[in-house]
Order: C-alpha cells, then sequence, then structure tokens
C-alpha cells in the first residue's frame, strides 16, 4: 500500500540513499542491459571530461544534457554504448603535476626523468578519474563505468597515427618555420584554437618611442606599442600608403604621426607644419631604438607598407619585428627584412642582446623604458589595460617566438570540410556560421608540442639528410624498426619508451630517429568516433555505431577546438561528419552573471552544490535554460528553483499518497471508466495527454528548454493550483465513493505518468516517488522507474474541446482575479455575481458550460453573460504629448483628431494589451506605440474590471449582510487551519475546536458552523475557553478582528470514515 509522504524532506539525503540503492540493487546494470537485444539504436559519444581535478558545477551543465538524451533514448527502448570518456594527455595534467612536484621549469623535468614524470602523469588522470566517476555518479549520471574510454590508451594514439599517416600519404603534413605564439613558463608553442582560450585583462608598460629618421636632423617616427621587450628586434616601420600624416613640432623636434591619431598620440602643445602620404614616406631609413646590441649589427632599418595600420589606436606607424611577431614575420618574408628573434624557449633573451642577455621577457619592461629615456628616445611610457593573450593551462603572459614546428596543411581539404560541416545540424543555429568562420579563415594545423606527456607524434627524421616518414601504426613501427624495439615493447607508445625505436631512412640509409614532440591534445578527443568504434580492428562495429546521432559540449572555444577536431580528423579519413547533431551550450556564471573565480571567491564546488541544494535541483536549473545564453547559477536561483517547481511536485505526490494511505486506496480494486469521470478527471488526463506529445516531441528535438517548461507549467499551474485545489474536497470527504475512487484514480494515473516524463530530467526524486506510486501497489512492475518505457500519447483521452474550454475559463479566471485584486477585496469574501462579455462571437460560450467552476473559484454566487462590454468600462484616450510631440512636430494636431474619431475601447484594449494602434492621419498610416498614449479607464461603478483582448470581466462588489457573514466564516476557517498547521496536527486528525467571539462574527461562526466543522475536521464547534487544558490556544485575525480560538485532537478521520 501507499506509504505516507512528510512535506519536509531533505532532498540530498533521500538523493543519497536512493543512489545507494542503484548500485546495490543493480539497477544501473539492469538499466544498461535493457535494451541490449533491441533492433533500434541511439549513437551518442561523449566529449571527454578532462582528468585532472575535481569535477566543477560547469562541467556538470553539460553532463546532464547527456545523461537527460542518454536515458530518454533508453526509455524509448534503443540500444546504447553508455561509454563515458576521459581526456588524459597534454599541458593541463603537466602543469598540475609539476606543482605537485614543486618544478618551475622544463629542465626540473628532465633533471627527475621524463620516464618519472609521464608516470606522476599517469597516475593523476587515474586518480582524478575516479573522482569524476563518483561525482557523475552523484550527479545521477548513468554511463557503463567499467568501460570508459581514456584518450591516454594505446588504441587511442595509435589510431591518430593512422590519421596522420593519411594525412602524411596525401602531402599534407610538413615542418615549418614561423612566429607562433609560446608560453614561456611551459616552454611551448600554443596553436591558433588553444591561443583563442587564454585572452585575460592585463595592464602592461606600453610606451610611445622616437626612432630618428636618416639625414632629416630633428624629425622622428613616433611608434606606439604594448610590448616594449620586441623593441630589441625592431628591423622596420611600417605605414600605411593611403594615409596622411602630419608632421607634427614641438619645441625643436618634429614627430611623423597620422592624422587621425595625433589628439591621442602628442602630448602638450604642438604646431602642425606639414602633411605627407604614407606611400611616399616608404623608404625612409631611420636608426633603430637598439643599433648598439650585436644581434642588430647590419640591420638596416626602413620604412615598408602595410595595408593594416590603422590610425584609430597608437600612431598610425607601427613597428615591426620579424623575430618577436606573427604578422611581422609575414611582412618580413614579404619584403626581404632581417630577422632577429631574441628570445630562447623559457623568455630568457639569448647572446647577442649585450645587458638584455639572461633576463627574463617579463622583467625587462621598465629597464627598457629607462634605456630608452637615457638615450633620448622614449617619447612617453605608462600602464595600458588591454585583453591579452594567455596560456589558457598556467596563465603566464605568451610571448612569439620564432620555431620549426610540424603542421598540417588545410588548405586541400578546407573545402571538403566546409561541405561536411553543413551536413550537421547545429543547435543552436547559429554554430554553423561560426565553425564555418573558424573553417575559413583557420590557418595550418600546428599539432606538435615541444613537451613530454602526451601523444608521441610518430614522426622519423633523419638528421644526415632531412628525410622524415610517418608511421601509421604499432605493427608497421615494429616492422621498420632497425633498434630499440625490445626496450620499447611492453610500454604504451608514450615518451621516453617510444623514442627508442629508431628505423631506416628511405633517402641515405642512414637512422632515422622520432622527434621528441608531443602531439597538440585535440588529435586525442578528435579521433575518439574512430578508436573507441574499433575503426582499425572491427569495421562491422564502426558502420553499426558510426555516425554518432548526438553530441555535446560547451560551444565556446569548441568550434575551434573539439568540434573542429571532429570535422577534421573524420573528413580526412571516411569524407563525412563523425555526428549528425550537436548541441552546444553556453558559459556558465554567478549569479550575478559573473566569471566564477576561485580567486573572486565565487566558485561553486560540484560537491558543496550537489550536497547543499541537491543534484536534482542542480539538473532542474540546467534543462530548464535556453543553451544559447549563459546560465547564471548559485545557492539562490537553486532555492528559487526548489520553491517554484520541486516543491509543488512533491507536494502534490505528498498529498496523494498521504490521503490515499489513509484511506488505503489501491488502485487496483477500483475502475471507472473515463466517460463517467467528472469533467475536472477528464480535463487533467486530456491536458496530460497534450504535455506527453509536447514532451517526447521536444526532447526528440533536443530541446530540453521547452520540454521542462510544458512540464513545469503543467504540474504548477493545471495540476496543483487547479485540479488539485478544485478537488480537495473529493479527497478530504469521508464517504469512499465511486466519485472519490475516480478522484485517486485520476490523481495516480497523472502523478505516475509525470514521474516518467520526469525521470531523465530528475532521476531521484522520481525514483522515489515511482517505488511509493507504483511498487508499493504493483510488486510486479519494473522495479526502477528507468527501467521504465517513456509515456506515449493515449489518444482515447484527448478532448480538444474541453481543452479549449477550460483554457478559456483558466482565461477568464486569471481576469476575475485580477479584477478582485484591483478592488481590494479577497478571494475569501464572496460577491453576488461576475459578469462576463467578450467581443468575439461565441468566446462567452465555453464559460457558460463551465460557468459552476468559475463561480466556485472566483466566489461569486451568479453568473451573467454581457453582450456590451463597453457598458461596464470606458476610456479617454489621449496622445502622449511628452512623447508624441518631438516625434510627429506639426503632424500632432492631426494625430489628436484621429485619436478622436477612433473608438476608445479599441485603442484602450490594444494599449493594454502592450499592442500599437494603427490610424489613418492624412491619407498616411501612423503606428503609434502603447507608451505614445495616455488611457483612462473608468470601471462601471460598484463593479471592478478587468479585461484584455479576449475577455471582459466585471465582478459586482456589493457586499449583503449575509455575504459579509459568510466572508468572515470562511477567514475564520483559515484562521483554523493555520492553528492546526502551528498545532502540528496531521491531515487525518479530527479536532475540537473552541473560540470566544462576539457580534457579528459570533454570527457567521453560528450560521456557518456546518461548513466550518467540515472544512476543519472538528466535530464539535463551541464558544468556550481556549485556555483550558490540553488546548492549543491561538489568536487569529478575522477581517479586522481578533478572536482567540483553542483547539485539541480528538480522534483520525479514518476512524470516522470506517464508523461512518
Amino acid at each position: 500500500m501507499f506509504k505516507p509522504v512528510s512535506t519536509k524532506v531533505d532532498f540530498p539525503a533521500l538523493e543519497r540513499e536512493t543512489l545507494r540503492w542503484w548500485y546495490e540493487s543493480g539497477v544501473v546494470e539492469k538499466y544498461l542491459k535493457r535494451n541490449e537485444k533491441s533492433k533500434k539504436r541511439w549513437s551518442f559519444i561523449d566529449g571527454p571530461i578532462t582528468a585532472n581535478n575535481p569535477m566543477g558545477v560547469h562541467h556538470a551543465w553539460g553532463r546532464t544534457y547527456k545523461d537527460l538524451y542518454q536515458r530518454f533514448h533508453t526509455m524509448l527502448g534503443e540500444r546504447q554504448r553508455y561509454q563515458n570518456g576521459f581526456d588524459c594527455q597534454g599541458l593541463w595534467v603537466e602543469v598540475e603535476v609539476e606543482k605537485e612536484l614543486g618544478f618551475t621549469s622544463k629542465q626540473d623535468i628532465e633533471a627527475y626523468g621524463i620516464a618519472r614524470f609521464v608516470e606522476k602523469c599517469k597516475e593523476r588522470v587515474w586518480k582524478y578519474a575516479a573522482v569524476q566517476t563518483e561525482q557523475s555518479k552523484r550527479l545521477g549520471y548513468f554511463m557503463d563505468w567499467d568501460n570508459s574510454y581514456y584518450t591516454m590508451s594505446d588504441e587511442n594514439n595509435y589510431m591518430i597515427w593512422h590519421f596522420l599517416k593519411v594525412c602524411h600519404e596525401r602531402g599534407w603534413i610538413y615542418r615549418g618555420a614561423d612566429v607562433m605564439p609560446w608560453c614561456p613558463r611551459c616552454a611551448t608553442g600554443l596553436s591558433e584554437m588553444e591561443v583563442s582560450e587564454g585572452y585575460q585583462e592585463r595592464t602592461h608598460t606600453s610606451l610611445f618611442a622616437r626612432f630618428p629618421l636618416e639625414g632629416r636632423d630633428r624629425e622622428y617616427l613616433l611608434v606606439w606599442t604594448t610590448t616594449p621587450w620586441t623593441l630589441a628586434a625592431n628591423v622596420a616601420a611600417a605605414v600605411h600608403p593611403d594615409l596622411t600624416y602630419q608632421k607634427v613640432k614641438q619645441g625643436d623636434d618634429i614627430y611623423y604621426v597620422a592624422r587621425e591619431a595625433v589628439p591621442n598620440a602628442i602630448r602638450g602643445e604642438y604646431e602642425v607644419v606639414g602633411e605627407v602620404k604614407g606611400s611616399d614616406m616608404l623608404g625612409w631609413r631611420y636608426r633603430g631604438p637598439f643599433d648598439e646590441l650585436p644581434a642588430e649589427q647590419g640591420v638596416e632599418h626602413r620604412v615598408i607598407p602595410w595595408d593594416a595600420v590603422d590610425a584609430a589606436e597608437g600612431t598610425g606607424i607601427v613597428h615591426i619585428a620579424p623575430g618577436a611577431g606573427r604578422e611581422d614575420y609575414q611582412l618580413g618574408k614579404e619584403h626581404n627584412l632581417a630577422v632577429v628573434a631574441p628570445l630562447d624557449e623559457s623568455g630568457v633573451y639569448v647572446d647577442g642582446f649585450d645587458w638584455l642577455t639572461g633576463m627574463r621577457v617579463a622583467t625587462v619592461a621598465e629597464p627598457i623604458v629607462e634605456n630608452l629615456r637615457e638615450k633620448g628616445l622614449l617619447y612617453h611610457a605608462y600602464p595600458h589595460t588591454h585583453r591579452y593573450p594567455t596560456c589558457w593551462r598556467c596563465g603566464t603572459d605568451l610571448v612569439f617566438r620564432l620555431v620549426e614546428e610540424w603542421y598540417i596543411a588545410v588548405d586541400p581539404w578546407r573545402e571538403q570540410i566546409m561541405e561536411v560541416a553543413k551536413t550537421v545540424r547545429w543547435i543552436p543555429e547559429f554554430g554553423l556560421e561560426r565553425e564555418l568562420d573558424w573553417l575559413r579563415n583557420m590557418d595550418d594545423w600546428m599539432i606538435s608540442k615541444k613537451r613530454y606527456w602526451g601523444l608521441a607524434l610518430p614522426i622519423w627524421t633523419c638528421d644526415a639528410c632531412g628525410w622524415f616518414d610517418v608511421i601509421g601504426s604499432e605493427t608497421e613501427l615494429k616492422e621498420r624498426a632497425v633498434a630499440g624495439w625490445e626496450e620499447f615493447e611492453g610500454h604504451t607508445p608514450h615518451r621516453p619508451w617510444v623514442d627508442a625505436v629508431k628505423i631506416r631512412c628511405e633517402q641515405c640509409g642512414g637512422i632515422a630517429s622520432r622527434i621528441p614532440d608531443v602531439g597538440n591534445p585535440w588529435l586525442d578527443a578528435g579521433i575518439v568516433p574512430f578508436s573507441t568504434l574499433r575503426y582499425r580492428h572491427d569495421r562491422e562495429y564502426w558502420r553499426e555505431w558510426f555516425p554518432a546521432d548526438f553530441i555535446t559540449e560547451s560551444f565556446p572555444g569548441q568550434f575551434r577546438n573539439w568540434f573542429y577536431s571532429l570535422l577534421a580528423q573524420s573528413t580526412v579519413l571516411v569524407g563525412q561528419s563523425p555526428f549528425r547533431t550537436v548541441l552546444g551550450f553556453a558559459t556558465l556564471r554567478d549569479e550575478r552573471g559573473e566569471e566564477m573565480h576561485k580567486s573572486k571567491g565565487n566558485a561553486i564546488w560540484f560537491d558543496d552544490a550537489a550536497e547543499r541544494m541537491g543534484a536534482d535541483v542542480m539538473r532542474w536549473l540546467y534543462l530548464k535554460h535556453n543553451p544559447a545564453q549563459n546560465l547564471n547559477f548559485g545557492f539562490s536561483l537553486g532555492d528559487e528553483a526548489r520553491r517554484q517547481f520541486i516543491l509543488p511536485l512533491w507536494n502534490s505526490y505528498a498529498f496523494f499518497a498521504n490521503y490515499a494511505a489513509l484511506d488505503g486506496f489501491n488502485p487496483a480494486e477500483h475502475d471507472v471508466p473515463l466517460a463517467e469521470r467528472t469533467l475536472l478527471d477528464r480535463w487533467i488526463l486530456s491536458r496530460l495527454q497534450e504535455v506527453v506529445r509536447v514532451v517526447r516531441d521536444r526532447l526528440s528535438d533536443y530541446d530540453s528548454l521547452n520540454a521542462a517548461r510544458a512540464i513545469e507549467e503543467f504540474v504548477v499551474e493545471d495540476l496543483s493550483n487547479w485540479y488539485i485545489r478544485r478537488n480537495r474536497r473529493r479527497f478530504w470527504k469521508t464517504e469512499s465513493d465511486r466519485d472519490k475512487a475516480a478522484a485517486y484514480l485520476t490523481l495516480h494515473e497523472v502523478l505516475v505518468t509525470v514521474t516518467k516524463l520526469l525521470a531523465p530530467f530528475l532521476p531521484f526524486m522520481t525514483e522515489v516517488m515511482y517505488r511509493n506510486l507504483v511498487l508499493s501497489v504493483d510488486p510486479s512492475a519494473p522495479e526502477s522507474v528507468h527501467l521504465t518505457d517513456f509515456p506515449e500519447v493515449d489518444e482515447s483521452k484527448v478532448d480538444p474541446d474541453l481543452d479549449r474550454d477550460m483554457a478559456a475559463l483558466l482565461h477568464v479566471v486569471g481576469l476575475g482575479r485580477a479584477a478582485r485584486a484591483r478592488a481590494n477585496v479577497k478571494v475569501r469574501q464572496p460577491l453576488p455575481r461576475v459578469l462576463v462579455g467578450s467581443r468575439q462571437d461565441g468566446a462567452v460560450a465555453a464559460i457558460e458550460r463551465l460557468k459552476d467552476q468559475l463561480l466556485d473559484e472566483l466566489n461569486v454566487k451568479d453568473f451573467e453573460v454581457v453582450d456590451n462590454p463597453d457598458e461596464y468600462v470606458t476610456y479617454r484616450v489621449r496622445p502622449n504629448l511628452a512623447v508624441l510631440g518631438p516625434k510627429y512636430g506639426p503632424k500632432l494636431g492631426a494625430i489628436r483628431k484621429a485619436l478622436e474619431a477612433a473608438d476608445p475601447a479599441r485603442i484602450g484594449q490594444l494599449q493594454r494589451a502592450g499592442r500599437p494602434v494603427t490610424l489613418t492621419v492624412d491619407d498616411e498610416t501612423v503606428e503609434l506605440n502603447p507608451d505614445e498614449l495616455l488611457v483612462e479607464v473608468q470601471d462601471r461603478e460598484g463593479f471592478s474590471v478587468a479585461e484584455d483582448r479576449d475577455f471582459m470581466v466585471a465582478l459586482d462588489l456589493t457586499i449583503t449582510p449575509e455575504l459579509r457573514l459568510e466572508g468572515m466564516a470562511r477567514d475564520f476557517v483559515r484562521g483554523v487551519q493555520d492553528a492546526r498547521k502551528n498545532a502540528g496536527l496531521q491531515i487525518e486528525d479530527t479536532i475540537e475546536t473552541v473560540y470566544q467571539a462576539s457580534g457579528e462574527l459570533a454570527e457567521a461562526i453560528e450560521r456557518f458552523a456546518d461548513y466550518i466543522k467540515g472544512e476543519t475536521l472538528s466535530t464539535d464547534l463551541r464558544p468556550g475557553d481556549p485556555e483550558a487544558d490540553g488546548f492549543h490556544r491561538e489568536e487569529i485575525k478575522v477581517g479586522k478582528q481578533r478572536v482567540t480560538v483553542g483547539i485539541t485532537k480528538v480522534g483520525r478521520l479514518a476512524g470516522a470514515r470506517t464508523e461512518g
């Protein structure tokens, strides 16, 4: 039988107990296997979570989407793989291990030993993969945890080898020199996609420097830079050929500055003494700011053209250092400029830079400022705040270095991958254009990293002749190995073990060694549609599950990272996308919309959130949100979600369970045909079918927001605020008749169906509800809600006419409540009549059919139809002169006349509905916005009116003595009910009630005693002493009066029912 349910529940504790039961009883294992023989399948590929730290609440957002849709398709009976993924390799893990070991440089790693360091990285991955697994379970995430994939696995690495081999066979892999973004702390380059992840607000020393022009006494080019360290590598200055540059005189000095830049660049008083076009400055020679350095000897500094020069910031003259800037390097190749490369891999100045040699790049800004000042080359220096690229892992400011790296050329397959991207359904839709924008503009893919823990790039080079080859598998490596195989065999394909293997150079016959670089980590995650689906060893299995029906990850950055890598590797290997649909979601912020950071003190850890607000509340916040928008997350928002939806749902469930337990109700023992049930029963079941239809449709379309909205609106408004509230007396009454059975059957069916609809959303709460609502009365049912089928629409219960009528009724009820609120008359005070009118033919007919519901809900005695709503409300419409005057000027008089000639009721209704008003003024159409009109509304005397474009509702405010007494009696009932709660009584407890009252209140209690006794479960209601022993005493307010009541428990309703 049903068990009673407390309305005071500790949801996190309930979740912990449910979690324990799931795994102890084998529910998760049964869930994973329930569809293993199904002919229907749904393929999902998990974007691997980085196994490097405990999970954050932002990770939980994405994992909730993944769990939701896998659960939904499981309940649809579709076979799945349920494979979780862990991202294991790369700089993110290395940096954390370095912190653990107290390392500050690559030299520390090499002194420690690469093998030991790599093993430490593996240990960290295993540790945090285990932590994240337990956290994911706590979120309610059902996966085959013993079958998770790891991107550090041999299969994942060797599958990337195969991909790179294919690229090499097509001639796309090459080694190239370029100036790259470089992290001096991590001593490695960053790819274009990685740089995009790391921009931060930084304040740096910026300066304006004077470059003396050769042969022009005391004339200078004025340049601006935010990176003073690059001035030691300057070889040229760039101007825009089409810009006009002014000769600005200050004292005896003349500066050349772009005309638009002069006001911001020049400090103090100045005189413009001439102008020159940028094209006329080309070829001018100047003395460099650091010509005295050995590295600058022989460099001829000159002015070059560059169309990208912009005068909006700086001076319109850009200093060019090809060895310290990427665009500078390209300009250098175009103009055959010298390349001066100042930094080593640790960001330290190399030999040839005199006093700068040995200094770290992060420390030289102020010394450079002083040096320039001493040489008379400093114009102005100041702190400048700007967005600057930083290492996305360690946070160090990036520099740009001239280095050799390995690349995959993308132009040969750029158009193909763009066409492949167009075959994917992108959610939100703007995802496609963002991806295409990246693909359209991306540079060649830098795949090498000068680090230790990661994919060992399978590139073997011959130092003697420069030949290189790419090895495509472990089998090929073994066949071609001429040394080191025995040392490597038995190890994972990582540094340093794979480095021992040598192959024969096919060009000169010498010995080729593997390059020391490791791979870009996005290669690791992008290959998983092949490595996890056995592409190399079981092509039939791969074809069964490829492409995936669905993937999802947070989209900021992933267009350049995981989404791109997936598309790129699949396009190269098989010429198609590895996924059909991708759901991207935005960024998680704190409650005020600010980024969460540990340093700001606003970060929320997953474990804290799960234990304070509960996983179900977290999931509801995630799923009832538009994924295209940033999500604000915090404990007060969790409290709001609990209050607005979780508690109304739970209280509806508790209402049923407690009364059903009290009555000993068993749904198997009753059968009331739908046709014999009440109008409200039939309506709620019809509405339920529409909700089932919407939720199935929206989840099938990967739209959790509107699925969640449909459920919440149904539970809160239709079920709790309307059906249960309107039917309470059917459950309260002592008679166990056919009507009560129909009410129980109806509410039970609704709650069971809602429980199943919500199971993918709220796995913990729905499990608890299901076990009581279903298993307690049907032991043969599936033991878990997560082993049941998803609800389907029962068309036999759909009643569109009733749905339409009830929607109209609820609409009118809302207007009636608004009319009461305007008149400040509480619902407990009965009113004589309600009048309903509409300007739409036939609209009131639905209200007439349901008038008994309307009268009871609004606490009104009589209902009347109004043929002419204008009899009960009048409008006066005037133009809002403060708004319309400046906008229309001379036309205002004509507009005023047009308003006077128009129907004020129509205009008033449009304005109150927030809709524009269209007028014809001097043969022209003028549209006035609601804020451009002033509408005065006057209700008919004695009535309170509320209306919209569909209905007008007027309440007769006449209160007779009889109605006033009834209102007082209802108010008295409310007070006694509050006293019952405060006394801790249960819903089934019967009471004796005594009171001290006089005058009208005493008369009201006496006249409506039967009503009061029925509503409060009072077996006796009489004047008496509330102070008597055994009574709970309470002072309650009835209208403006205060009355003292005393209540005491005398029995239980069940006993009364049995006696009856």
